[in-house]
């Protein structure tokens, strides 16, 4: 989160430049505990220090590589948990337009708050962010080609009916060493100051499902590729 420092499955809430935490905002009515940070804000910096998902066992990354299962915890600076994102396995390619990818994000842990769901696309990544009722409240829709090279790679947030930019997740570049030999992604997510927290938590979610899309690697190799085949 802002100014801090994400390690592997465990995210902390904002920090400032000072290196000490922030004391929490006083939460809104209907806030999970913990996402009263999340109030106060409009953007988010996720730093990644080593390869996330090493609570799955060695022949499921091996064989499933970015697609596998996982659950990712996101603590506070008490240890405590106030996220919990789960993703069963599924696949992401426009051929198995039955089976694409869905996120489920809790707060507090066991009580659903929203979802992320990818849709069905030739050409360009698209998600649909949902609350906890399945409604669609905002879309997700990336670029033709996820290609980190020598550049931010974009994807936006936008309004229901897709007319209206009122965010962004970005894969930001982090040097041709770090991109080549590392799986440490930097990410920026921007969204309305007003929007509904839990509505911030998901898009959270979002940006660490692309991560595992499009940009971890598999055998220090990446899965960039143009459109969705």
């Amino acid at each position: 989160m802002p100014g801090g420092v994400a390690h592997p499955g465990h995210y902390g809430p904002p920090q400032p430049a000072q290196g000490e935490w922030i004391s929490a905002p006083t939460a809104p009515v209907n806030c999970p505990p913990g996402l009263e940070y999340l109030t106060a804000i409009d953007q988010l910096l996720v730093h990644q220090k080593v390869e996330l998902l090493e609570d799955t066992d060695c022949c499921t990354r091996n064989c499933c590589g970015p697609y596998r299962p996982f659950d990712m915890k996101i603590l506070d600076n008490t240890q405590r948990e106030i996220i919990h994102l789960y993703r069963p396995l599924r696949c992401s390619s426009c051929w198995c337009f039955c089976c694409l990818q869905r996120l489920e994000v809790m707060s507090p842990p066991g009580h659903v708050i929203g979802y992320v769901v990818q849709e069905w696309s030739i050409l360009f990544p698209k998600y649909r962010i949902e609350d906890a009722n399945g409604d669609t409240v905002l879309r997700i829709e990336g670029p033709f080609c996820t290609f980190s090279i020598c550049g931010d790679v974009e994807f936006q947030v936008t309004s229901v009916d897709g007319k209206q930019q009122v965010g962004k997740i970005t894969k930001q570049w982090s040097g041709l060493a770090r991109e080549m030999f590392t799986d440490a992604d930097n990410f920026g997510i921007s969204f309305p100051l007003d929007l509904d927290v839990n509505i911030k938590a998901v898009l959270l979610g979002a940006c660490f499902l692309i991560d595992f899309m499009f940009f971890e690697k598999s055998g220090n190799k990446e899965n960039d590729r143009p459109g969705m085949f």
